[in-house]
């Protein structure tokens, strides 16, 4: 099959969950024997081929408000009418807005998307932007052949308000073995099992104010508090972060990294931590885990899903409670290593991406042979 993937920033996927979505789904896909398309945007990544995946590169009008949409609907007349593609898969609830124009552009090629969260419940985004990205949420489920949902969350929230039946396909962990690199920690004064770590966007939604704010209230010595991430269009936000942290020398910010260089900073935490008040399935809370790292989360349903019975949580949006969490984790390291020994079997087991690349291909074929 020839198949299209639009609705990204592109890979290789440096930043954004999505993008490692794109990345690990699209490599297999092509080993698969699937001939594959990732249309990426120019600002964000150069290369004309990945790992056999083709590169394709369509403008965009690069603001917060029109990156996404207007890269989409350039990508979409491409793959459509030029690629003549069999599967076009759109990717969150944004770029689904366009579906049914792509379903009217070319009625033989299968849409499929892929409902990564609710982007409507983002705090970056003003009350228009959010009454659009809910329109998106239904135009997700009703307009493809086939929606895909990363979470048991995300699947059980469509059928209560829409009644459809989409399919559940997780996010995965790569379980590719990395070499520890150990000056990258010596960079930022890090020393192993000293430190514990939040991956993400620096955007409110993820909650790390409430992280900082709990860290500031423990009394601690001995460990840092790593953050590692760059603004999504919320540089405003992101400064803000530096001037909680600013009193604390125990708290770095990196900026963002790339896959293998996380891996480093993910096989040497003592504890991540994920305190965000929406999520759709955080790949970056998995990988922590896939290195034997446990977390500790904020009690929304879809961190629950990720961690399952070997974690630790908190009440959302409450610093007390993350605070006192924080350090009655601190001072029980034989209960942290072993749920961490636990969690990693776990997400092993259940969140393996090259099972996924195959749900998904057979999906393709369900919806080509309808």
């Amino acid at each position: 099959m020839k198949i299209a993937i639009i609705g990204t920033k592109g890979i290789p996927g440096s930043s954004g969950g999505v993008e490692r979505y794109v990345d690990e789904l699209s490599v297999r896909l092509v080993k698969l024997g699937h001939q594959v398309l990732v249309y990426c945007r120019s600002w964000y990544t150069d290369r004309k081929r990945y790992h056999g995946v083709k590169l394709v590169y369509r403008p965009t009008i690069h603001t917060k408000h029109l990156d996404a949409i207007s890269h989409t609907w350039f990508s979409m007349w491409d793959a459509l009418l030029k690629e003549k593609v069999d599967i076009l898969h759109i990717q969150g609830v944004g770029p689904a807005l366009l579906a049914g124009v792509a379903k009217i552009l070319r009625p033989k090629t299968k849409i499929v998307i892929t409902f990564h969260c609710r982007d409507s419940l983002h705090q970056k985004w003003g009350l228009i932007s959010r009454a659009f990205l809910k329109l998106g949420e239904r135009l997700a489920v009703k307009a493809p052949a086939a929606t895909i949902a990363v979470s048991q969350g995300l699947q059980e929230y469509v059928y209560k308000n829409w009644q459809d039946l989409v399919y559940y396909i997780p996010n995965g962990i790569s379980g590719v073995i990395i070499k520890k690199q150990m000056s990258l920690l010596a960079k930022f004064d890090l020393e192993p099992n000293r430190y514990l770590l939040t991956v993400c966007r620096l955007v409110p939604h993820k909650g790390i104010h409430y992280l900082i704010e709990a860290f500031n209230k423990i009394d601690n010595n001995k460990f840092k508090l790593v953050v590692i991430g760059d603004s999504s269009f919320t540089d405003k936000y992101s400064q803000q972060l530096r001037e909680m942290a600013a009193p604390n020398h125990n708290i770095i910010f990196t900026g963002g990294l790339d896959y293998k260089n996380l891996a480093t900073f993910y096989q040497n935490a003592y504890l991540y931590i994920q305190p965000s008040e929406t999520e759709g399935l955080s790949l970056s809370l998995l990988e922590a885990q896939s290195f034997g790292t446990p977390a500790l989360v904020s009690d929304i349903d879809e961190n629950k899903e990720a961690i399952g019975q070997y974690g630790f949580t908190f009440k959302n949006t409450n610093i007390n409670d993350l605070a006192k969490k924080i350090a009655f984790l601190l001072s029980h390291r034989v209960l942290v290593r072993e749920t961490g020994i636990k969690a990693k079997s776990r997400v092993h087991r259940e969140y393996n991406w090259n099972k996924i690349a195959r749900q998904t291909a057979n999906l393709y074929e369900i919806v080509m042979n309808k």
